[in-house]
């Protein structure tokens, strides 16, 4: 059964596309079999994977606005079990014309749904920075959202509105969405950011990732070659974090997976 993941945050530049792309190839070097979705108008996570996004012939806003068959809009990459379903600026146009359809939030459930996607373990979905139509429908879809967010003020607080939105999810859409909390962007020297990562433990629980992602400039150097942090610099402190990331968010799929079972 294929697990679908989101990755959102209302906040942007909180290494969202980063976690994508590092811990999708992470899953893939560990032989997992893992499909990258940009749903990102910004189309950054296209980009990160060496592809040109207006040269796209099939992408992902013509899943949402066209009814285009997922399995037509794969792409392999360079990193062996990871593939891609790429996008380019027209996935703006979703935020405009999607609300006015029926049950529009459905509408990229229903399409990963009937493309059968089995043969992968992992879908992981890149989500624009907003809580808008692509980011409702992205949310529908998954089993679990993952929530990048700097150990900062600013960052912290957007988190309550990404509660929210969770909540609405839940009542609306999905019930069982599940979500956890990655801190990204970490300096350990930094007094405010341990404390404020202390806050979120305190406040979130078994809600928030053990695994954390320090600050790295390997990983901002890694999308600008087309290569996933693991392959660029495997050595580096970011690629060995995203690799624990890989292995905790494993057992924790593993855990659902089980629990599921015994009910």
């Amino acid at each position: 059964m294929t697990y679908i993941i989101a990755i959102s945050n209302e906040k942007g530049g909180v290494a969202k596309t980063t976690t994508t792309f590092s811990m999708g190839a992470s899953l893939a070097d560990m032989g997992k079999r893992v499909l990258l979705l940009d749903l990102d108008p910004q189309a950054n996570l296209t980009l990160a994977n060496g592809i040109e996004p207006n040269t796209t012939t099939k992408n992902s806003s013509q899943i949402l606005l066209e009814g285009l068959a997922a399995k037509e809009a794969i792409i392999k990459t360079n990193v062996e079990n990871l593939a891609i379903i790429p996008c380019n600026s027209r996935m703006s146009d979703a935020e405009h014309f999607l609300p006015v359809r029926i049950n529009y939030q459905f509408i990229l459930r229903d399409a990963l749904q009937q493309a059968k996607l089995d043969n992968y373990e992992y879908i992981v979905m890149d989500c624009p920075p907003s809580m808008g139509a692509i980011t409702i429908n992205a949310l529908t879809a998954s089993n679990l959202l993952i929530i990048p967010t700097q150990a900062e003020y600013f960052s912290a607080y957007a988190l309550r509105d990404m509660m929210v939105l969770i909540r609405r999810i839940r009542k609306e859409t999905n019930p069982d969405l599940a979500y956890r909390i990655l801190v990204t962007l970490l300096d350990q020297r930094n007094r405010t950011h341990r404390a404020i990562r202390e806050q979120l433990q305190q406040t979130f629980g078994a809600g928030l990732f053990t695994s954390v992602i320090e600050i790295d400039t390997r990983l901002r150097e890694s999308p600008i070659v087309g290569m996933p942090i693991s392959q660029y610099r495997p050595k580096s402190r970011g690629s060995q974090q995203y690799h624990v990331l890989a292995e905790e968010l494993i057992e924790y799929v593993r855990q659902q997976k089980d629990s599921q079972q015994t009910e």
